[in-house]
């Protein structure tokens, strides 16, 4: 059994003892600590928090605890069921609520479960904010309400606001969509997804939509974190199918995949690519990813004649950099799209609309539209320490061995080259150094990478 407590909130497996796994008591005690951290945030007495889930399994159970622990703390709740992430984030401000709680635990597998946690902005707390909860949890520090003073429990669905807020966005055109005649398929592994996207599909008026694992039961048809090796089966369905485009997401629908009408993958890094491409097109301004993302959204900012800015790891990082840079747009390359005339959070039906309507614009195939981009490719590696290992040590040592190319420190270290990069950074839950590469090729990628390992275990 696992259970990691961390800034960003509290994930586990489900079962085993209270403290070891992700218990009852676990959800209860985090779940209290949270209410007490909103209340003290929003500086009022009454509160009202959202909440909303993926379709996992343990899904019902860890929301049943969650509503009736924040109704125990007189919190008023609005269970919005289930509903993506970037659904219950718009909810919030929707509700004009205090906070919300998404019991998602990603790409994880079915096991896992999780309480991801919003502010009133329905963005994902800060590592102030985060340690502040934890230190609650620990101190037990909560006192839960007098029967009189049991908060209410209002029950909605969010997921059509959310399909008419895409709809609504100035650069969404579903005239252009409706008039490419688009069939599309989609991949939802078997979670909220499989609600949430045929639904922004029919308000785009695409009426042939084939759908592979779109029944939200929880039991996931293949891993569900949707990069290449895992897709396999469903590039294969694809192909056959005589579509346009094919859209992949995560249990939780914060990442967007696309996979071309011949089934080859057009590459989750390029998700933000393509639609950064588009969004600079009618709105020029400064782009945003993490330093682990693809160097092809510098190349194509740059080619618009605007501004790239790197930031840390992690959504909360490429926001707090968005907003520090005016960014039209940001996100991950893990095909996490960020959209500030949206909201600031990773939406995989904002991403969707988007690139339709590029992909409508454009007049290409699907695969002739990937082949506009620069070429890149990435190496994801990991070294397995000792937890004797000093990691800050070790990175220390790389940055001093090439202190002669471009580095950059905000999180681990990444070293830019003329033609490529290689990021390294520690894991913050376990004993291991990350180590991304991208070059021309995966050969010259990968080749990077095990210079650096190498160069790593002869440190160690």
């Amino acid at each position: 059994m696992t259970l990691i407590k961390s800034i960003s909130g509290i994930r586990g497996t489900i079962g085993g003892k209270p403290g070891e796994g992700l218990s009852p008591l676990d959800v209860v005690k985090f779940t209290s600590a949270y209410a007490v951290w909103a209340r003290e945030n929003s500086g009022k007495k009454n509160i009202k928090v959202v909440v909303g889930r993926d379709a996992r399994i343990s899904g019902e159970m860890v929301a049943s605890l969650v509503v009736a622990t924040l109704s125990g703390m007189g919190c008023d709740v609005v269970n919005i069921g289930l509903a993506t992430t970037p659904t219950t984030e718009i909810a919030v401000t929707e509700e004009i609520a205090d906070g919300g709680i998404i019991l998602t635990a990603s790409h994880n597998p079915k096991q896992w479960n999780a309480l991801k946690l919003l502010n009133s902005n329905g963005e994902f707390l800060n590592a102030e904010e985060g340690a502040r909860i934890l230190e609650i949890a620990e101190a037990e520090d909560f006192l839960f309400a007098e029967v009189d003073d049991l908060g209410q429990i209002f029950e909605k669905d969010y997921t059509d606001v959310h399909v008419q807020h895409v709809l609504n966005l100035d650069l969404v055109d579903a005239e252009a969509i409706q008039k490419a005649s688009f069939s599309v398929a989609v991949d939802a592994v078997n979670s909220v997804g499989g609600i949430a996207m045929p639904a922004l599909f029919k308000a785009l008026d695409i009426e042939n939509v084939v759908k592979i694992n779109c029944e939200p039961n929880g039991q996931f048809a293949h891993t569900p974190e949707p990069i290449p090796e895992n897709l396999v089966e469903t590039a294969d369905i694809i192909k056959n199918s005589n579509v346009d485009v094919g859209f992949v997401v995560d249990p939780d629908v914060d990442r967007l995949v696309i996979i071309n009408e011949d089934g080859s993958m057009f590459n989750e890094e390029y998700t933000l690519v393509a639609v950064s491409d588009y969004v600079l097109s009618r709105t020029p301004g400064n782009t945003v990813s993490n330093l682990s993302s693809s160097r092809a959204l510098r190349d194509v900012t740059e080619k618009h004649g605007q501004n790239y800015s790197a930031a840390a790891v992690g959504e909360v990082n490429v926001v707090a950099k968005i907003r520090e840079t005016d960014a039209v747009i940001g996100g991950e390359g893990n095909g996490g799209i960020i959209y500030p005339a949206s909201h600031n959070g990773r939406d995989a039906l904002v991403g969707a609309a988007l690139f339709l309507t590029h992909l409508a614009k454009s007049g290409m195939k699907c695969s002739q539209l990937r082949k506009t981009y620069p070429d890149y490719h990435i190496s994801k590696n990991k070294i397995e320490l000792t937890l004797d290992i000093d990691v800050d040590s070790i990175l220390q040592k790389i940055k001093k061995l090439y202190s002669s190319e471009k580095i950059t420190d905000i999180d681990g270290v990444k070293i830019d080259f003329a033609d490529s990069w290689v990021h390294l950074r520690k894991s913050n839950t376990e004993p291991i150094i990350r180590i991304y590469a991208e070059s021309g090729s995966m050969e010259q990628a990968e080749n990077l990478a095990q210079q650096i390992i190498d160069q790593i275990k002869k440190m160690i």
